[in-house]
């Protein structure tokens, strides 16, 4: 015997319906909260920002850089000592 049960309710009907407490206030004040550490946290990882602060790890001058690409190359494939000046 197969029986099929088909309830038309909302999902607030439906808590209700099992007791489970009203949790929409909560979430209400958790997403504005989520919201304004977002938009406080927004100017840190603006683009420009961000940019700062990966090159800042990096060798300020072109030469610096090509010299950085080289001994990591030279590493990568065998090619010996890394060349300082």
């Amino acid at each position: 015997m197969k029986v099929t049960v088909e309830i038309d309710c909302t999902p607030v009907e439906a808590r209700q319906f099992f007791g489970l407490p009203d949790v929409q206030p909560m979430q209400g004040a958790v997403m504005a909260e989520v919201e304004r550490r977002m938009l406080a946290e927004m100017d840190r990882f603006s683009p420009e920002t961000l940019m700062k602060s990966w090159l800042s790890f990096t060798p300020q001058s072109a030469e610096q850089a090509s010299e950085l690409f080289m001994n990591l190359f030279n590493r990568s494939f065998g090619g010996g000592k890394p060349q300082t000046k």
